[in-house]
């Protein structure tokens, strides 16, 4: 694994400084307060290094997904796909988009059980070569259509194009949530359905709390976000361009037992050796490890800075999750109407 893992980093950063790349991509937040920088490049930063480390420490759909207890992580992210395929209705015959493919986890299994055909956008050109590489792999090809674009801009895609669309943590990056959404109806034909899955800020998020917006602050910076919006701006965004909602909640609030979302990245879940890569130990052992490496040349330099980013952006993640202020799974369902 760690060999598969150190020729990845070689070829996703081709001899880029890295360290240097970390060190521009911590000051962006700094920059978007004075106005001075590109949001687009920040959020290209923030894939082109973490990537495949956020693949190899957690999964290759890399996203969150409701848990249940005494379930695996793993298994969790395929129940909560499988979800998203009944909700859109997707079936053989059917052309879906996909906006921010990522590296093409969730349109692999979406191609795969519902037989539907995936048009792959993704506006960060490594994931997408990942996935196109990956696709291959699996057999799915065929089932893919594949287009660098940002979806702030889709008018190179024909109105009324796609049966359906999903957005699985990828809007969530949008400088203007109302023009990506009205972007998503164009392209969509009349009647069809969009899944999204947005973080947000809970109705817990208390914004004249100081430990509140010191956590967004955090998460923002760890993840590339120019800002994090609440449930009902969400909504509010979706009506705005004239989607029905038909269904829209926090995923994480579940009927009877569950598990927080936040926990894989706090104790132990699924395998010892994923959940280990996962943990506060494991990555704090990572990073020992990568110094290492990185003196002998095994890892690129600089990869030890990249999960260090990483290690905050989990601390964060869990701050916000234990506080009850933050989600990354508020999913809605939503129609254009016909």
């Amino acid at each position: 694994m760690l060999t598969n893992l150190s020729r990845n980093l070689w070829r996703a950063y081709r001899g880029s400084n890295v360290k240097g790349r970390v060190a521009r991509y911590g000051t962006w937040f700094a920059g978007s307060q004075r106005g001075d920088y590109d949001h687009t490049e920040t959020v290209n930063d923030y894939y082109d290094l973490c990537s495949e480390l956020m693949q190899f420490g957690w999964n290759e759909s890399l996203h969150f997904a409701p848990l249940k207890p005494g379930e695996t992580l793993e298994d969790s992210i395929v129940r909560h796909q499988r979800l998203m395929i009944d909700r859109l209705q997707l079936r053989e015959g059917m052309t879906v988009v996909d906006v921010g493919c990522g590296i093409g986890g969730p349109m692999r299994r979406v191609a795969r059980e519902s037989g539907a055909k995936v048009f792959c956008l993704n506006n960060n050109a490594q994931q997408l070569d990942k996935a196109k590489r990956k696709n291959v792999e699996a057999g799915l090809d065929h089932m893919a259509e594949y287009m660098k674009c940002n979806f702030m801009d889709m008018s190179a895609i024909d109105a009324d194009s796609f049966d359906g669309a999903y957005a699985i943590e990828s809007t969530c990056h949008a400088p203007d949530k109302r023009q990506a959404f009205a972007e998503i109806y164009r392209v969509l034909k009349p009647g069809a359905l969009f899944w999204g899955q947005e973080m947000c800020m809970t109705d817990s998020f208390d914004p004249d709390n100081t430990r509140h917006q010191a956590i967004k602050r955090d998460l923002m910076l760890g993840i590339a976000l120019r800002d994090i919006a609440t449930f009902s701006e969400v909504d509010r965004a979706l009506e705005a361009v004239g989607f029905e909602v038909i269904e829209a909640a926090d995923r994480d609030v579940q009927n009877g037992p569950s598990t927080p979302w936040y926990q894989p990245m706090q104790g132990r879940r699924g395998t010892l050796r994923s959940a280990f890569r996962r943990t506060p130990l494991g990555r704090k052992a990572m990073i020992g490890a990568l110094r290492l490496a990185e003196t002998l040349r095994y890892f690129p330099k600089g990869s030890t800075a990249v999960v260090q980013l990483m290690d905050r952006t989990a601390d964060a993640y869990v701050a916000g999750g234990r506080s009850g202020v933050f989600t990354p799974l508020y999913c809605f369902l939503a129609r254009k109407p016909a």
